[in-house]
């Protein structure tokens, strides 16, 4: 049977599926280390069991937070660039990738063993990404917003670094200020008069 054969999950297991991870990821982003399980479990209002039943290692709950951030990033930037001008698109998906990127804190061994492991295409990921990014740039590009010399992949690794020296959200006014920084070397320079 497919997953798309299988029935509908129920409503409340749903709810509880939703509210793992809702928790998991906030847990994820304020944690130092790796959040147990018993206390995802705990502060989401489950019983241990509920989350086994979801997620039947610590590797199947890291890897559903994950790609959930992955989807985030994707369908937000096309949400962004459909409703704000894309310089303001652009820098509201920059404070998403600090998101995604606070998120990893308290996943950040298990993520990357799986990764090395080959359980997390990182490669995908990736891609996924900077094809978010493009969605932003082309539409700065045909506006005239932003400039149309700077690829993608230099934007995703300004992002990294960026977050890796001002982290979230020890650093968020550091963080918020590079940010605008780099939002302002992506805008074309104004043609003189």
């Amino acid at each position: 049977m497919t997953e798309a054969e299988l029935p509908a999950p129920r409503a409340d297991a749903a709810r509880n599926r939703d509210q793992l991870l809702a928790v998991a990821t906030r847990l994820f982003a304020s944690a130092d280390a790796e959040p147990s399980l018993r206390a995802i479990a705990r502060e989401a209002g489950v019983g241990i069991a509920t989350l086994y039943r979801h997620f039947p290692t610590r590797e199947s709950l890291v890897d559903a937070v994950y790609q959930d951030q992955v989807a985030r990033l994707t369908t937000g930037a096309r949400e962004l660039a459909g409703r704000l001008p894309p310089a303001a698109a652009m820098r509201r998906w920059m404070d998403l990738f600090g998101d995604w990127i606070a998120t990893k804190n308290g996943m950040l061994d298990t993520l990357l063993t799986m990764i090395e492991s080959g359980e997390i295409a990182h490669a995908q990921t990736r891609a996924e990404l900077l094809t978010a990014i493009t969605t932003i740039l082309d539409a700065g590009h045909a506006a005239g917003d932003l400039r149309s010399d700077v690829p993608a992949d230099d934007i995703a690794a300004a992002l990294i670094g960026i977050f890796t020296v001002a982290p979230r959200p020890e650093r968020e006014a550091q963080a918020g200020r590079l940010l605008n920084l780099l939002m302002d070397s992506l805008r074309p320079a104004a043609r003189p008069a």
